[in-house]
């Protein structure tokens, strides 16, 4: 992204050194005459936004040249509503009705900081930044000036998007040289270059992360010609947002609502498929472990072990592993590289959250002196299930392989954590990406559908390592009990 710091010294070195092409010299004092004139019409859109009156001329005079009878946002008339983009505005009873709302649109109203480089950078972006990139100083300010076309500096002009032509000068007068011709007519416009006592975020500036996002998103959906992806919600983006509303069933304005953002998040972010997602280790010590499972069973070149084998364990919690580590099994094939993660409304068929719910109510089932309960509470289901492993695991053995994977220091750290942080990160992550954003939510859906659509390709990452959390936690517990030194129960009250 362009961010405006970045530009300021120049804007600032321009003006310094701007002067009007002598051959243009009359037509930029007509041109500064016929927005003065205006004057008092633009300082009531100055009382109402603190836009100052001079930039509202300027726009106007490039929108419009200088018509009282059109909108300021897109030079369309105020007597019916708006089919350019901004598309849907209107109609106005005046020509400030309309320039209040748009400005407003372009997040200008209470905007403080109207220093000379800021005043041009706005300028700038109502046409765009793309001449940055040509090395050329953008007509639409410098047009007319010896700052832009030869001798003096270099020409080109964009004849299409994305269609630059180097040989092409600007006829039109840009607005830094007819600002220039206005302040020599006009005493009372004055540009405070002084610095702010204190920094402050200008609104304009506080949108730009989010329409970077969008324009980003937006060129990952196909937008077409591609957005130039500076934060800047110019012509060319407002098209590719009109575009996507059609195409989804929104309101079509070319505006960047709250509606339309939370939509375009989730069509960027659907489907979601894991990639370089290598769980095959975990599948062969998951079948490694479910043999020890069979009463009496060793694996395959495996040494005896001299404590209590598995084997000795209650048919019912033998039984009961075997189903856990069924379950571990598919989830992890699942997320095999190219396997489509299921993503949607929580329902009984969607297979990620009946799965991990099938694990958390069969560990929770496992606990000594739990009873099974018929449906229980997700709340009571996550205390019995963190009061299990707190119970199986009070006393910290010999760290095995599975639980001392990442040396000692981590390894006793996550020891006893792994399965209830894996399944409870799951669950949350399950619920996160089934959220629907809704700009009028409140109260907790709102919470959710902020975070959900703040974070794209949330279930992407978070639920295989999650997963795998889990199938991790499950293994360091077969391996303990494989090797005897998993500590008894503590009774339970």
């Amino acid at each position: 992204m362009v961010s405006y710091e970045s530009l300021k010294s120049g804007y600032e070195s321009n003006w310094a050194n701007l002067q009007i092409r002598p051959a243009r010299l009359g037509e930029a004092n007509a041109t500064a005459r016929k927005a003065i004139n205006g004057k008092a019409t633009y300082q009531q859109v100055e009382r109402l936004t603190g836009v100052p009156w001079y930039f509202v001329a300027l726009c106007h005079y490039r929108e419009s040249n200088f018509d009282f009878d059109t909108y300021l946002g897109n030079g369309e008339t105020l007597k019916r509503v708006t089919c350019l983009v901004p598309k849907g505005r209107g109609p106005f009873a005046s020509f400030v009705d309309g320039a209040v709302d748009a400005l407003r649109i372009q997040h200008f109203v209470g905007t403080q900081d109207w220093c000379i480089a800021r005043t041009l950078h706005r300028l700038e972006c109502f046409n765009g930044l793309g001449y940055h990139a040509k090395g050329v100083n953008s007509p639409y300010l410098y047009g007319g000036s010896t700052l832009y076309g030869p001798t003096e500096a270099r020409g080109g002009k964009f004849v299409a998007d994305h269609v630059f032509d180097p040989s092409h000068v600007d006829s039109q007068l840009g607005t830094a040289v007819i600002l220039h011709a206005m302040m020599s007519q006009d005493s009372s416009i004055t540009i405070d270059d002084s610095p702010s006592i204190a920094s402050r975020s200008e609104p304009d500036e506080d949108v730009a992360s989010s329409v970077l996002l969008m324009q980003q998103t937006l060129n990952k959906l196909g937008a077409n010609p591609p957005l130039d992806e500076d934060g800047i919600s110019g012509p060319k983006t407002r098209a590719a947002v009109s575009q996507f509303q059609q195409q989804h069933a929104l309101e079509d304005t070319g505006l960047l609502d709250g509606t339309t953002i939370a939509a375009i998040t989730r069509a960027g972010v659907q489907p979601v498929r894991t990639q370089n997602v290598d769980l095959s280790h975990i599948l062969g010590r998951l079948e490694n472990l479910a043999q020890r499972l069979q009463p009496g069973a060793i694996p395959t070149g495996a040494t005896p072990i001299a404590t209590p084998p598995i084997g000795t364990m209650p048919a019912g919690q033998s039984n009961q592993l075997s189903q856990i580590l069924d379950q571990l099994q598919s989830l992890t094939q699942v997320l095999q590289p190219g396997a489509t993660a299921p993503v949607g409304p929580i329902t009984a068929a969607n297979p990620t959250v009946s799965v991990v719910g099938q694990l958390l109510s069969l560990i929770t089932k496992i606990a000594p002196g739990t009873p099974a309960t018929t449906n229980p509470a997700p709340a009571d289901q996550l205390k019995q299930m963190v009061d299990l492993l707190s119970a199986m695991l009070g006393n910290k053995p010999v760290l095995g392989q599975v639980n001392g994977a990442l040396g000692e220091t981590i390894g006793k750290m996550l020891d006893g954590k792994k399965t209830a942080l894996g399944i409870g990160g799951s669950l949350i992550t399950a619920l996160l990406s089934a959220v629907t954003a809704s700009p009028s939510a409140g109260g907790l859906a709102g919470l959710l559908g902020t975070i959900a659509t703040a974070v794209p390709g949330l279930s992407q990452f978070a639920l295989p390592i999650s997963l795998a959390l889990t199938a991790w936690g499950v293994l360091g517990k077969m391996e303990k009990w494989a090797q005897g030194t998993a500590p008894p129960p503590k009774p339970t009250t």
